[in-house]
């Protein structure tokens, strides 16, 4: 248990900073890795035949995109620092004790909590979109027409305050480990910067049949970049499937397409 109360303003403004180094130093770190392979990969033929946006970052873009992403996690430092309040005061599910004969569970949460993250993304992407929505939420984000690695985290704040209550909202009803919310942020983080990539890191034959066909990538998300009205998904594309908004492009070069209407 934390020994302090959270309630307390000043604990609660020094727990939202510390989650903000962590999350600011998340994104650096990780991010920066990326950004490094991808500079290393594109001087390989192979892999600058899997580039899947060959226009130019517009001027500025990283710098614009670094900028934007210090807010997010600024927001989603806050959030982080609420869900904290909530599990202390005994509102969340979250559970300490994790026994050996519970490890089962512990994967299946993760999971769990993923297809969770992944309904509510999609259709709030979806409505983002909506052309009444999107100047005021979702067009910082897509600025980027060409996605980089430091896009993944690049949104306005309204959008990153959206982003960031759905983390809160899983802990109230389902029951996961502290070390089970690190790897499900882990999984966020990293599935995003695959996603913007810009560069396919997925082998052809796995992203072309099943299960792998269910898999998000830089050819499913840069599309979205690229076309703004398709592929809404995060990590999976069954929510795209089921409601025929993938991209024309990328069913040509599948094997599978959703069922005919």
């Amino acid at each position: 248990m934390i020994p302090y109360d959270l309630t307390n303003v000043s604990v609660f403004i020094l727990m939202t900073l510390w989650l903000f180094g962590a999350v600011v130093t998340r994104y650096f770190v990780i991010t920066s890795l990326f950004f490094i392979f991808l500079k290393i990969i594109k001087k390989s033929t192979y892999w600058r035949s899997r580039i899947v946006n060959r226009k130019n970052y517009y001027q500025g873009q990283f710098l614009t995109e670094i900028k934007w992403s210090i807010t997010t996690s600024g927001i989603f430092a806050l959030a982080g620092a609420i869900a904290a309040v909530l599990w202390q005061k005994g509102y969340t599910a979250i559970y300490l004790d994790l026994k050996a004969n519970q490890l089962g569970y512990f994967g299946f949460s993760i999971v769990l909590a993923m297809l969770i993250h992944e309904t509510y993304y999609y259709w709030l992407h979806r409505w983002m979109h909506h052309p009444k929505v999107f100047p005021w939420l979702h067009k910082v984000h897509h600025d980027s027409l060409v996605a980089s690695p430091w896009t993944a985290f690049s949104f306005h704040p309204l959008e990153a305050c959206l982003q960031a209550l759905i983390l809160p909202i899983i802990t109230l009803f389902l029951p996961l480990h502290p070390f089970a919310i690190v790897l499900f942020l882990l999984i966020i983080t990293l599935s995003s910067l695959v996603n913007h990539l810009n560069v396919e890191i997925y082998p052809n034959r796995l992203i072309k049949q099943w299960p792998g066909r269910l898999l998000i990538g830089a050819t499913h998300h840069g599309l979205h970049h690229a076309q703004f009205k398709y592929n809404f998904g995060l990590y999976f594309t069954f929510w795209d499937l089921w409601m025929r908004t993938e991209s024309p492009r990328l069913i040509a070069h599948t094997k599978f397409a959703p069922p005919a209407p």
